[in-house]
């Protein structure tokens, strides 16, 4: 902060112009259902809904809805409404009444909600400049003078300390969501000494922001699509503006955009790994097709730790990777500022579909809600893997991660359409001495997935109980076998899937919940083996398929 304070007091002052120097056009499409949520009083922000609403009466309650009751937590849906990205959602309705609605909120944004510690974080205040001029024709072009000077006054405020800050500290994507709001503002105010400096700290940002795999650091595909949009936007701000664009640029939008198809199933939505939720598939498309990146999918991203099994109709996902980096301070507003901020404790979790319909699932995410709520989502229960003693495989803090999996192995084998994948994580040594092993084998025809999960050893210990986990999307129906070693999953086309174990093996069809959008029960089986077992052999096959046994990769 005291570099950030020495430039600023070098940064010589400016005149604030009466509007932006040039136009600007936000990029993406919102959502009209959201908007009308919006005019009621009602933000919505990943999952999770709160008054927002001008303060219009006199002696009314003494906390603003821009500030949180109680300091602390992850402050997620208060940075969201903070950051403005909703007039996207006004904007979507086409209505005077939202016009009206969105300078509302922003005169009492700027009298109650401006001076909140939360309003000046950097990653806030980028996203809050880039939302106000994409949206300045919305928002301010027709408004009164003295409306448009307060919003001119405070963007050009927010740029000047934005710019000052650079490079941002925070490991995660908000650092390059404010060195895009910076550009934004430089280019806005016509400020070209701001803009160099943006520009030149933007390839060492790309470096730490993406892997040489594409892969965004946070290991997360909503993430990775949101950066993406990043990149693109800035790619356009730097064009309309006259300026070259560094190379690394261009390579890096290059690379995140096959790294994101690689994290779609077939219907063209997300996995949900580390905080993901759903989102359009239409919208996802848009942004490809916007990214100007027509690189197929990989089938592994090696540095980011994502897996991607397909044959015939079958995919499967999977997460092989340790969690990002973490950090212990916080930003203002008490935002967290390591990679690991939204990281679940879902390590060797997978996710299965066939054709364009989910069989196997994560839970699914609920980042802005309170503690309970958002850690139960985070959690290694919440996922389609191995959960020991009902401890979680990373240990969950509301600023990212405590112990966690440090290393994990990943092995991986293809034989004239057969497919092997060997991961091990050894998020349980410290505590129980036992290393997680799970093996999966894909037939050529897709038709069957045979999995094993093993407790390895590596010092003497005891053997706890544990229970392998298969949560099945919504619209997935399932009930037991009679002899209660497998349960039949049918897929909403009616197609049906076997999943059975061994006799060791307690099976159970158990509730579970999805958060990928609204809330929606769901079910899960679980594998229940109990204390002294070391590990489970599974087989899913379609029914009407023997499930073969999984043979051994041959070495090269």
């Amino acid at each position: 902060m005291r570099g950030a304070r020495r430039i600023l007091a070098n940064l010589k002052p400016i005149k604030v112009p009466e509007g932006p120097a040039r136009s600007f056009r936000d990029l993406w499409p919102g959502d009209a259902a959201r908007g009308a949520r919006l005019l009621r009083g009602e933000f919505e922000a990943h999952g999770t809904t709160r008054p927002l609403r001008p303060q219009e009466v006199e002696g009314g309650p003494s906390r603003h809805d821009w500030t949180p009751a109680q300091p602390g937590g992850t402050g997620t849906w208060y940075a969201a409404a903070h950051a403005f990205a909703w007039l996207r959602d006004l904007r979507a309705l086409g209505t005077d009444a939202a016009r009206l609605r969105g300078r509302a909120l922003a005169a009492d944004w700027l009298l109650n909600g401006a001076s909140d510690p939360l309003a000046e974080a950097p990653e806030v205040a980028g996203a809050r400049i880039s939302a106000w001029l994409g949206h300045w024709d919305f928002l301010a072009a027709t408004a009164e003078d003295d409306f448009r000077r307060q919003l001119m006054q405070r963007l050009a405020q927010d740029a000047r300390s934005v710019v000052a800050g650079l490079p941002a500290e925070a490991l995660h994507r908000g650092a390059l969501v404010a060195l895009k709001g910076g550009m934004a503002g430089a280019v806005a105010l016509e400020e070209e000494t701001w803009l160099a400096r943006c520009v030149r700290f933007l390839p060492q940002e790309l470096e730490r922001q993406f892997r040489a795999d594409g892969g965004h650091v946070e290991r997360s595909p909503g993430v990775q699509l949101s950066a993406l949009q990043d990149l693109i936007e800035i790619r356009n701000l730097l064009h309309g503006a006259g300026v070259e664009a560094p190379p690394q640029l261009a390579a890096t939008l290059d690379r995140a955009a096959p790294a994101l198809r690689l994290m779609r199933h077939a219907d063209g939505g997300l996995s949900l790994f580390n905080g993901t939720r759903d989102e359009a598939a239409s919208f996802i498309d848009l942004v490809l097709t916007q990214g100007q990146s027509r690189g197929r999918a990989p089938s592994l991203l090696p540095e980011t730790g994502f897996h991607r099994l397909a044959a015939s109709r079958t995919l499967v996902l999977m997460d092989c990777g340790a969690p990002p980096a973490a950090r212990r301070d916080a930003a203002p507003g008490g935002l967290p500022r390591g990679a690991d901020r939204n990281a679940h404790a879902g390590t060797l979790s997978f996710e299965v579909s066939v054709g364009r319909e989910r069989l196997i699932v994560n839970c699914g995410a609920a980042p802005a809600a309170e503690g309970e709520w958002r850690d139960a989502m985070r959690a290694t229960a919440a996922h389609s893997t191995l959960v020991l003693a009902d401890t979680n495989s990373s240990e969950l803090r509301p600023e990212g991660l405590g112990r966690r999996v440090e290393t994990v192995t990943t092995d991986r084998f293809e034989e004239e359409g057969k497919l092997w994948l060997d991961g091990t994580h050894d998020g349980w040594v410290k505590q129980f001495g036992l290393r997680h092993r799970r093996r999966l084998f894909l037939s050529e025809s897709g038709d069957s997935l045979i999995g094993e999960d093993v407790l390895e050893a590596v010092r003497d210990t005891t053997l706890p109980g544990f229970t392998v986990r298969f949560h099945l999307h919504p619209t997935v129906t399932a009930s037991l076998q009679q002899d209660e070693q497998g349960a039949l999953l049918r897929l909403p086309s009616g197609v049906g899937w076997r999943l059975r174990a061994g006799r060791e093996v307690r099976v159970a069809i158990e509730e579970s919940i999805y958060l990928g959008g609204e809330p929606r029960r769901s079910q899960q089986v679980a594998l229940h083996l109990e204390a002294g077992a070391t590990g489970v052999n599974w087989a899913l096959s379609r029914i009407g398929v023997p499930a073969p046994t999984a043979p051994e990769p041959q070495p090269e």
